[in-house]
């Protein structure tokens, strides 16, 4: 029955490790670390995703199209040689130049 009054007694009149520990001066300056690190990824995500949508729709409205023109160009010329091997034209290579 001692020990029980002891540990009902200690909590009352005395802060417990864990209250002290909570409102210590380490852990302040801990939780403002935490918050300040929160607050600089959150901006460094908001202009990384801002510089990402930027790239993208420049890729998309510069590179794309010259990707599609270049495959037209290949397509063509592969349709060239095809049609003027199908016609016993001799086949041209890509170090002869074209003889007119």
């Amino acid at each position: 029955m001692a020990s029980q009054s002891r540990r009902s007694g200690a909590g009352k009149a005395d802060p417990g490790i864990l209250t002290k520990v909570t409102n210590s001066q380490i852990v302040s300056r801990g939780k403002q670390a935490a918050n300040d690190a929160v607050f600089v990824s959150k901006k460094l995500l908001r202009s990384t995703g801002k510089a990402a949508w930027i790239a993208g729709t420049t890729f998309l409205i510069l590179v794309v199209p010259l990707i599609i023109v270049m495959d037209r160009d290949q397509q063509l010329s592969d349709i060239e040689l095809q049609q003027a091997s199908l016609l016993g034209a001799p086949p041209m290579s890509a170090s002869q130049p074209a003889q007119k």
